[in-house]
């Protein structure tokens, strides 16, 4: 199962990466909004974990841009 996670603060993005890892789970990273969108796009993943507060694009229009382009991946 593949994971993207979006979030700008380093530490929960360590944190959340480490578990997940640590669970057999592959863990894709963005660190603000614009990353977050492009890698939802570019490669499929099973679940987006989304911050809301994200710097350029925050997590709800992240999640809008993403149901625009027909991606429903939970997040």
């Amino acid at each position: 199962m593949r994971i993207l996670v979006v979030e700008d603060e380093q530490a929960m993005a360590v944190s959340l990466t480490w578990g997940l890892q640590a669970e057999g789970y592959v863990v894709d990273v963005a660190d603000n909004g614009e990353d977050g969108l492009w890698k939802a796009r570019e490669t499929p993943h099973d679940v987006i974990v989304l911050d809301v507060m994200l710097p350029r694009l925050d997590g709800y229009q992240v999640c809008k841009r993403l149901r625009e382009h027909g991606i429903w991946t939970p997040s």
